[in-house]
């Protein structure tokens, strides 16, 4: 079973590391991380190309890549850092681009789960985490939060940039690993 995590974030920092600690609770699957940063993706046009053609967006740049990760995985971990109270804009550009993959339901029946981290407790973080959740809705997939001990609507965190390290908090990192062991345990529980 394949796991992939989805750093919405426009740099390599907190939200990579708390997807990177959620993977440690995967290791006896294959997993892989993919930074968002790394890609050229355009916007979503709502031309209707995609439903006209069976699924395929007619914008040819880096989403095609992602589509085809996303598509081979069994869950998807999705994180994002907080923008001004939600998602990313990449992570949210992501999103509407991936209308071609409920035009054949695609996504349906793949275990999702979101993470994030704000600068500030109380900053946005469940707003964060339900853009995600939406998203994950909308698509027909298996929504999962974080588990015991944590157990609330996803990894959540907070954390500060000092001196070019981040400090994270520890319970947001043990939201992290709880969000990695809830997938593991619905993913033997659905795929055996």
């Amino acid at each position: 079973m394949k796991v992939l995590a989805i750093n919405g974030s426009h740099r390599k920092g907190s939200t990579l590391i708390l997807l990177e600690e959620a993977l440690k609770e995967l290791s006896e699957f294959e997993t892989e991380v993919i930074s968002l940063c790394d890609y050229k993706l355009e916007y979503c046009k709502v031309c209707n190309a995609c439903k006209k053609n069976g699924g395929i967006c007619i914008v040819n740049d880096g989403y095609q890549e992602i589509e085809k990760k996303m598509k081979e995985a069994d869950a998807i971990i999705v994180g994002s850092p907080v923008y001004f109270g939600s998602i990313t804009g990449m992570l949210k550009t992501l999103f509407d681009r991936s209308r071609t993959l409920r035009v054949n339901w695609e996504l349906k029946d793949k275990v999702c789960a979101a993470i994030t981290v704000g600068a500030t407790q109380h900053g946005g973080q469940e707003h964060t985490l339900q853009a995600i959740h939406a998203w994950a809705l909308i698509h027909g997939m298996i929504l999962v939060a974080d588990s015991d001990p944590t157990a609330h609507f996803g990894g959540a965190a907070v954390a500060k940039q000092v001196d070019g390290e981040f400090k994270i908090d520890e319970w947001g990192l043990q939201t992290a690993r709880s969000v990695g062991k809830r997938v593991r345990e619905v993913l033997k529980a659905i795929k055996g």
